[in-house]
């Protein structure tokens, strides 16, 4: 499948490869040296407005953020998107995970201070897929969908699309015929995702699923999560070999360490005081639970700022040949 990236003028400082599905190719045309000049006539022409107390063409001129594919330090790929209205998403190609989702000047994703961002080990943080386990069982720790690259199957400058097909790699723990697609869309009021998994075999397969969902708090004590908690049991893994309870609150407040997966909760909205902002995580389609986690008093983990609030799959689902699968999720942000 051939497509067309389109980056802003200065979207490039350095050329990096680009990883996509077979037959796919990029076209680069954007070098270090034309984003270097396009820099300075943008610099040239702002000194010249600003001399006369006014912006060229009547409005203020500014580089904003740009859109397109990026490397970090450690040589990781990502994709950033940008919106009209200068909000970003980064979505990194190793683990298909989403690392930051920054609106208004507020970032709502976090990624942990101990998070390796080179590819040796799963990215601690961002919106983190355990498939096609959760959790401990039959192969690896929350599966292998975490610490795979994914490929870019389609992209503009407000959406991306990855998918993940079986590999060696994944053959030798889980050898089944499956088709795995990750979108994601900024959007005016929200960022949009959506998780697609296909059968591509003769045979069924039972999978879980989970966004292993890190977001950004001022700080754990003014944190407070509501939704549907009232009266639904939960597990609490934190209690022995974990035990079922029965939840009496309406909105969770966390003041210790918390591992609980609430069973057809699926409504979260985190509403932090400090920062006077709401983040309703809005679950339309596919995920049916909620697990909040939180090493409460792990300073190197930098418990203080961020909660896991995850949309989950608990229930293992049976995918026939031919068949399909469908986890819809969306961050709205509002104020409180």
């Amino acid at each position: 499948m051939k497509f067309t990236l389109t980056i802003l003028a200065a979207a490039l400082t350095t050329t990096t490869a680009f990883t996509t599905a077979p037959g796919t190719h990029i076209a680069r045309s954007t070098t270090f040296l034309e984003a270097s000049s396009n820099k300075k006539k943008i610099a040239s022409r702002t000194k010249w407005a600003e001399s006369r107390g006014m912006a060229s063409g009547g409005t203020a001129v500014a580089e904003g953020p740009s859109a397109g594919l990026m490397t970090n330090e450690g040589g990781l790929e990502y994709v950033r998107l940008v919106n009209g209205a200068g909000d970003t998403s980064d979505i990194y190609l190793y683990g298909g995970c989403v690392t930051s989702y920054i609106k208004d000047g507020q970032e709502y994703v976090a990624v942990r201070p101990d998070a390796k961002m080179d590819g040796s080990k799963p990215i601690s943080g961002g919106l983190s897929h355990c498939w096609p386990q959760f959790g401990p069982g039959a192969i690896q720790q929350h599966g292998f969908a975490r610490n795979v690259n994914w490929s870019v199957k389609s992209m503009t400058d407000t959406s991306v699309e990855l998918e993940m097909a079986p590999s060696d790699y994944t053959k030798e723990m889980w050898d089944k015929e499956f088709l795995c697609t990750f979108s994601v869309n900024l959007e005016d009021d929200k960022l949009s995702t959506k998780m697609n998994v296909e059968n591509k075999g003769e045979e069924s397969f039972d999978f879980q699923a989970a966004l292993h969902s890190y977001f950004t708090v001022s700080a754990i004590e003014n944190l407070s999560i509501a939704g549907s908690f009232a009266g639904k049991e939960f597990l609490n893994k934190m209690v022995g070999e974990g035990e079922m309870q029965t939840e009496d609150r309406e909105e969770i407040i966390i003041s210790e360490e918390y591992d609980r997966v609430y069973k057809g909760v699926n409504d979260p909205v985190l509403k932090d005081s400090g920062s006077g902002k709401t983040l309703t995580v809005q679950n339309t389609a596919g995920w049916e639970d909620t697990v909040l986690w939180n090493p409460y008093g792990n300073e190197g983990m930098g418990y203080n700022n961020f909660v896991c609030v995850e949309s989950v799959k608990f229930d293992p689902v049976t995918l026939g040949a031919g068949e399909s699968w469908t986890g819809d999720m969306a961050l709205v942000p509002g104020d409180l």
